[in-house]
């Protein structure tokens, strides 16, 4: 009897810290260190460049997600909306009136369903501020 195999994931694996010698910074760190240096993070903060090199790394979902959620340029994390985890982080931060337009091409051009949906909740937090 031949063996099954479940077909390749593609997430990538999940690794303990840093990733190769090329890291370094805060990308030297391990997830648990990283996550406690960004939680220790002061409101006003001068970090979005380190935080930034976090979403942009190969770091475990989560830890990017807690990074671009202390971002504070939100403007920064626009680039990454395609990415879902990040997409997320992006669009609850929305509320603005002017952010109206970017929430609906969200809604119509993301290809990931969390992006969509959290796209969606944010118009209609908007839609009843209006009201």
């Amino acid at each position: 009897m031949a063996e099954e195999h479940d077909p390749p994931s593609r997430r990538a694996p999940w690794t303990t810290g840093p990733q190769g010698p090329a890291a370094d910074g805060w990308l030297a760190l391990s997830d648990d260190d990283l996550l406690f240096r960004i939680q220790r993070l002061a409101a006003d903060h001068r970090e979005d460049d380190r935080l930034m090199e976090v979403v942009r790394s190969p770091r475990h979902f989560f830890v990017r997600q807690e990074a671009a959620k202390r971002i504070r340029d939100r403007e920064r994390l626009k680039d990454h909306s395609g990415d879902r985890h990040i997409g997320q982080i992006l669009v609850r931060a929305m509320t603005r009136r002017e952010d109206a337009a970017y929430l609906e091409s969200l809604v119509r051009e993301s290809r990931h369903v969390e992006v969509k949906k959290a796209a969606e909740a944010q118009l209609a937090l908007l839609a009843q501020a209006e009201d």
